[in-house]
């Protein structure tokens, strides 16, 4: 049932991308790059910037896309940063991706990512994907304990809606709400994604 769940995240966030017709994207905390890599092979997706703090997980992406013979592609460029700094020149992007990243920042941070991404870059389209706590019971993770020891937090679906429409209500942006994997009838999905569009 759950085997799948980090494919079905992409798939998503992906779909998505397509739906909104993005040609830039931002991958925020693009680690490894597995999505950044399938983007990457799309021509469609004309300029793709992958920000990452972790100068291993940016090395792995380049042996990736060198193994794809996409490295020299001028339409890519990767970039050791915080994605809640906002002294870099990131806005004029269709689209920001944060795939499983925000639960890593503490939760002070919140409000530097707000300013950065919402404030300053100020893409068309926002997408968040972050673990719904409330599936938790449902693979087996203990109580009072977070799926990753990353992680800073984790929250419940209304949690989620709440921050997202605050960030979206003070920044005039407006969020959508999906589930993310099987859903389970009560406690909805093991993922869930915030779509975030200009209002």
């Amino acid at each position: 049932m759950f085997r799948n769940l980090h494919n079905d995240r992409l798939d998503a966030v992906y779909r998505q991308l397509l739906t909104a017709g993005a040609a830039s994207i931002l991958d925020l905390g693009c680690g490894e790059g597995p999505l950044f890599a399938r983007l990457a092979a799309n021509p469609a997706f004309r300029r793709l910037i992958g920000v990452d703090a972790d100068p291993r997980a940016l090395l792995a992406l380049r042996r990736r896309l060198a193994d794809a013979r996409l490295m020299d592609d001028d339409r890519l460029r990767l970039l050791q940063a915080s994605f809640t700094d906002p002294s870099h020149d990131l806005s004029g992007f269709d689209a920001a991706i944060l795939v499983e990243t925000i639960e890593h920042i503490d939760p002070s941070m919140l409000s530097c990512l707000e300013r950065a991404l919402f404030e300053k870059h100020r893409p068309q389209t926002i997408i968040v994907t972050t673990p719904n706590v409330e599936f938790n019971d449902l693979l087996g993770v203990p109580r009072r304990r977070f799926r990753h020891p990353g992680h800073r937090f984790e929250w419940t679906r209304r949690k989620f809606q709440h921050w997202s429409r605050g960030v979206g209500r003070r920044s005039g942006y407006k969020a959508s709400f999906h589930d993310v994997g099987a859903a389970h009838p009560r406690l909805g999905g093991p993922t869930q994604m915030a779509v975030f569009r200009k209002a």
